[in-house]
């Protein structure tokens, strides 16, 4: 099966139990984990992913996967954490208005990476930050962002952090440079359950976001 197969497999299994994929990768150990979210409106209201939330997930991607005959030996399913990837148009949308860290693929002026506030901008996307001296404003597209996470805001700010808890069970089988200085054209770990073929699978606890 060729990667974006088993991935179109994971995403809809995901999306189709009501939850939003933030992310999924294969190791070469043969790990393969899976990050989920709730879906916009219900984290919104306050609602989190749960070990319960992993575990559903968790089982219905076993299935999946075998009959899809997708190899691997471990699978873990997540949270994606207070520093949650961004990694699509979705995501940049929904968390607008909040703090994130960027890479950009190709230096600009020296520099790929930018922290500040995330904001629409025309047909993309656009980050103040500042510079040392003033506030500044640089535009960008998602094809030259290498990688862009949330900022996780401390519990100072207002929101609780800690690890998540774990317990084992036995194992289940089977750049533009030519853009102005100022503006240029680059925007939760909790509960999580590990179910895998041929090793320990782990179960990692809740956390309020």
């Amino acid at each position: 099966m060729t990667t974006n197969s088993w991935q179109a497999a994971v995403e809809t299994t995901v999306t189709g139990l009501g939850y939003d994929m933030v992310d999924c990768e294969r190791s070469a150990a043969g790990l393969l984990r899976v990050y989920i979210d709730k879906l916009a409106e219900q984290a919104a209201a306050g609602e989190v992913i749960t070990v319960d939330d992993c575990e559903r997930v968790t089982r219905q991607l076993q299935y999946v996967l075998e009959v899809e005959n997708v190899p691997y030996e471990r699978l873990e399913v997540s949270s994606p954490g207070m520093d949650r990837p961004l990694k699509k148009a979705a995501d940049y949308a929904r968390f607008a208005g909040q703090e994130v860290a960027l890479t950009l693929k190709v230096p600009f002026q020296g520099r790929k990476k930018y922290q500040g506030l995330l904001s629409a901008e025309g047909e993309g996307w656009r980050i103040v930050f500042n510079d040392g001296t003033a506030d500044q404003a640089m535009d960008f597209s998602l094809e030259e962002v290498r990688d862009a996470r949330l900022v996780p805001v401390t519990p100072f700010k207002g929101r609780n952090s800690g690890g998540p808890a774990k317990t084992k069970k036995p194992a289940a089988g089977g750049g533009n440079d030519n853009k102005p200085a100022a503006k240029k054209k680059p925007g939760e770990k909790q509960a999580a359950k590990a179910l895998g073929r041929k090793t320990n699978d782990k179960v990692h606890g809740g956390l309020d976001q």
